[in-house]
């Protein structure tokens, strides 16, 4: 397997797009969530990044396949928190929309991105 060069992935630049957002938005969240949501969203989403690059370090698409997973559970678990911040109160209709889209784009580039991987193995 030729191993992938993550900085020219559009899931992982993608992904890095959402960490920048990400970040924006948990700084606004009230002080009491310091060491709750913002610090478990922010590790969340930079764990989606961070598993795609992990993943192009290994010798096989199924290993790769591994780490996407992974990056792809970060995700499920990323926007679950913004629902919760969006229950709470914490975030507009309008930008939660805007990052559950974002997200949900994110989310489908990878699971396609793994299925074409499969193909290959």
């Amino acid at each position: 397997m030729k191993r992938h060069n993550f900085k020219k992935l559009q899931i992982w630049q993608e992904a890095m797009n959402l960490i920048d957002k990400n970040y924006a938005f948990t700084k606004i969240l009230p002080n009491y969530e310091k060491y709750g949501l913002r610090s478990q969203m922010n590790r969340c989403s930079v764990s989606i990044a961070s598993s795609i690059s992990e993943g192009t370090s290994k010798r096989t698409n199924k290993h790769f396949i591994q780490f996407l997973e992974i990056s792809l559970g970060s995700s499920f678990e990323w926007e679950t928190q913004l629902n919760v911040c969006f229950r709470q109160k914490f975030i507009s209709k309008e930008k939660f929309l805007e990052l559950e889209k974002q997200i949900n784009i994110i989310q489908k580039k990878i699971s396609n991105f793994i299925d074409s991987l499969v193909v290959k193995s």
